[in-house]
């Protein structure tokens, strides 16, 4: 029996497709491939595992720090300046040489000082003199005077008995007058002379005291951070010679946000990471809160003092301080890198028989990368996260790496 052949589309004579099922049939394709990569995806996320980083909740120490950034200061800093002007004559120290209280730092030229000291103590002097021979005229005029109160005496006692007349009693009278007027006198000149001692004494003081301002000297135990100056030229009151510091308590002057302001407080613990040193920390303790916010950056300083210095170290070098301001030992940890929020709430993905299942905690406290959980897990079970980019969901399975 002969086969007969049905005509393809292509062919003459067979039945052409009409562009609503041509546009139905590239739909209902495109809707098939769509449904089989989500089928695929489906069964990828469901039954392919994701590889994890599995943690260890476990027992530990958790520290809370509160970080700042700041520069190695000195408490007490000096800058070293003439009291007088004068030219500079020696500079004794020099840029990182230590002093101690009372050494000779620097000196002016003083030649013209001494000579008005040594012009003082003859003044002094010759004032002196005058009151020595103030006091004996003072000494004679007493003399004299109670020799005229005698005389006087005398006469009023001859001129009552008649002996002696009126003109030897005024001669006495008038006697005894100059004689107590000379003794005023003289009395008067030796507190004049007195004061001139005093004066001469005091000026003779205050030029040995500007004699003494040429020997510029160390207020205290220090280091020498600067010299502004060389010998030679003049210099005056308030211009800088040296920079001092005190190296008996150097801190660092941290920048703290003000967030973190009602947590601190005098005395706590804190440790100090040097940029030239960053594999080292150094013990410290607060030692004085700023009562200043900076109106731009919204921080304020926070001074914290160092119990041990670096070997070698700077004044302005820059490091990070870390204070505590709480601790909790034995408590149950978590890394924080595995707490995950959803909706508002912290949990974390914890692996139950080769899936991940999402459980609800309650955060305590939060200390570099680890965190507190107070509620949600127990100790020794495992927490996870996605070892690549990625989220992980509930009921995913996983593979521990």
């Amino acid at each position: 029996m002969p086969t007969t052949i049905a005509p393809t589309p292509d062919q003459p004579g067979a039945p052409r497709q009409s562009p609503l099922a041509r546009r139905w049939l590239r739909t209902g394709s495109k809707i098939l491939a769509g449904a089989v990569l989500a089928g695929l995806l489906v069964y990828k996320l469901k039954f392919t595992p994701v590889p994890v980083s599995a943690h260890q909740a476990a027992l530990g120490t958790v520290t809370a720090e509160v970080m700042g950034t700041g520069t190695l200061e000195a408490r007490v800093k000096t800058v070293i300046s003439p009291r007088i002007q004068e030219r500079l004559a020696e500079m004794f120290v020099d840029q990182g040489d230590p002093v101690s209280t009372g050494q000779l730092l620097a000196r002016l030229d003083d030649g013209e000082l001494k000579r008005q000291v040594e012009v003082s103590e003859a003044a002094l002097a010759s004032a002196k003199a005058t009151a020595d021979r103030v006091r004996v005229d003072e000494a004679r005029a007493q003399a004299v005077e109670q020799q005229a109160q005698l005389d006087y005496k005398r006469v009023s006692g001859l001129l009552a008995a008649k002996i002696s007349s009126e003109a030897e009693m005024d001669k006495a009278i008038e006697q005894l007058r100059v004689a107590e007027t000379d003794l005023l006198r003289a009395r008067a000149a030796t507190v004049e002379a007195h004061q001139q001692v005093v004066t001469a004494e005091k000026n003779l003081g205050y030029q040995r005291e500007r004699l003494s301002f040429t020997q510029i000297l160390s207020p205290y135990d220090g280091l020498v951070t600067r010299r502004d100056r060389d010998p030679g030229g003049v210099v005056v009151p308030g211009s800088s010679l040296l920079q001092l510091i005190s190296t008996n308590e150097l801190w660092i002057s941290a920048w703290v946000d003000e967030t973190a302001m009602v947590g601190l407080a005098t005395g706590q613990v804190a440790r100090i990471v040097f940029r030239s040193e960053p594999g080292r920390s150094y013990r410290g303790a607060v030692a004085r809160l700023g009562r200043e916010t900076d109106r731009e950056t919204r921080e304020f300083i926070v001074d914290v003092s160092l119990s041990e210095l670096p070997a070698n170290w700077t004044v302005g070098q820059r490091a990070e301080v870390f204070i505590e301001t709480a601790r909790k030992s034995s408590v149950l940890l978590v890394p924080k890198a595995v707490v995950v929020w959803r909706h508002g709430k912290p949990g974390v993905f914890a692996a139950a028989a080769g899936k991940a299942r999402w459980r609800e905690i309650k955060l305590g406290l939060e200390g570099g990368d680890k965190v507190e959980v107070l509620e949600g897990i127990k100790e020794g079970e495992h927490v996870v996260q996605p070892s690549q980019r990625g989220a992980l969901v509930d009921g995913q399975r996983i593979k521990e790496s």
